[in-house]
Order: C-alpha cells, then sequence, then structure tokens
C-alpha cells in the first residue's frame, strides 16, 4: 500500500512536498529555539553584568578590530542601521568603555575602540557568555555541532552570493 503524496521512486528525503514540509518544520524549531536562547542570554547579561544584548554585541565588534571601526564599518559587520549603533556607542564611551578617534585626513570620519577597561569588561563578558551558550547547547556533541556549524554557514554564504 502507497501512502498518499509519496512516490515508490521518491528521491532521497522523499517528494519535494515532504522535503519542503520538513524544511519549514526544520525553519520554525530553529527560529524558537534561537529565540529562546537570545532570551535566556539577554536575561543573563542584564542580571550578570547590567548590560544588553545588542551593547554586547557591539563591543563583541569591536573587540575583533583592536585597530578601530569606523562607524559605517560597525554597522556592516552587525548588519544594523547606524542609528542603532551611535545611541550604544555613545553609551560605551560615556561609561569609558569605547573611545572615538578622529582618522587622519578625514575631519567627519572616526574610528571607535574599545578601551583597555572595554577590553577588560568585554573579556569579563565574553567568558560568561561562551559559558552559557554551551550550556544552553548541550545536548550537540563538538561533531554535531560543527556540522550544523558548517550547514547554516554554507546557506549564510550561498544567500549572500545571490
Amino acid at each position: 500500500m502507497t501512502t498518499p503524496g509519496i512516490d515508490k521512486q521518491a528521491p532521497r528525503g522523499g517528494t519535494a512536498e515532504e522535503r519542503a514540509k520538513a524544511r519549514l518544520r526544520l525553519w520554525l524549531r530553529m527560529l524558537k529555539s534561537t529565540r529562546r536562547v537570545e532570551a535566556v542570554l539577554r536575561d543573563r547579561l542584564r542580571t550578570e553584568f547590567d548590560t544588553t544584548l545588542p551593547r554586547f554585541d557591539v563591543m563583541a565588534a569591536l573587540a575583533r578590530y583592536e585597530e578601530g571601526l569606523k562607524m559605517s564599518a560597525l554597522s556592516g559587520v552587525l548588519r544594523v542601521s547606524n542609528g542603532n549603533v551611535t545611541g550604544i556607542v555613545d553609551r560605551l564611551a560615556e561609561d569609558g568603555l569605547a573611545v572615538r578617534v578622529q582618522v587622519p585626513g578625514d575631519r567627519r570620519a572616526s574610528l571607535v575602540r574599545l578601551t583597555r577597561k572595554g577590553q577588560e569588561e568585554f573579556a569579563r563578558q565574553a567568558v560568561a557568555h561562551e559559558g552559557w551558550v554551551s550550556e544552553l547547547l548541550q545536548d550537540f556533541d563538538t561533531e554535531e555541532a560543527d556540522s550544523l556549524s558548517d550547514r547554516f554557514e554554507a546557506v549564510s554564504h550561498r544567500e549572500e552570493t545571490r
């Protein structure tokens, strides 16, 4: 007996309709999981460090570029608008965690970089963040995590090159 909608000679992974439904289910579960992990990270950053996830993300980007980034480059790295980043950078600067440095030869441009205090604070937060993510994704062993990471990177890369 055959199941309606399923060919005996269906390609690997089922029919096109079955593959589409499975991929939709995957997307919805990924989204639900991502939102849950993000909510936990937001809560822990707030309670442990009195900070926000966007602020952590800005500090993480600046930590990767010790020489600093122009605001437009920082926005590009984070994939958000300049307006979103400006307020966060302003508050980081007010707190002594970041500094704006004039770009030689360009009066309109400045680089943003972490101060020593900012580097130290980010290092503390990053250690905790890594531990939290590891805890939240503990059901994945190293091989599974690497495999999924590679697969999602391939999806991202394919979409970026379109």
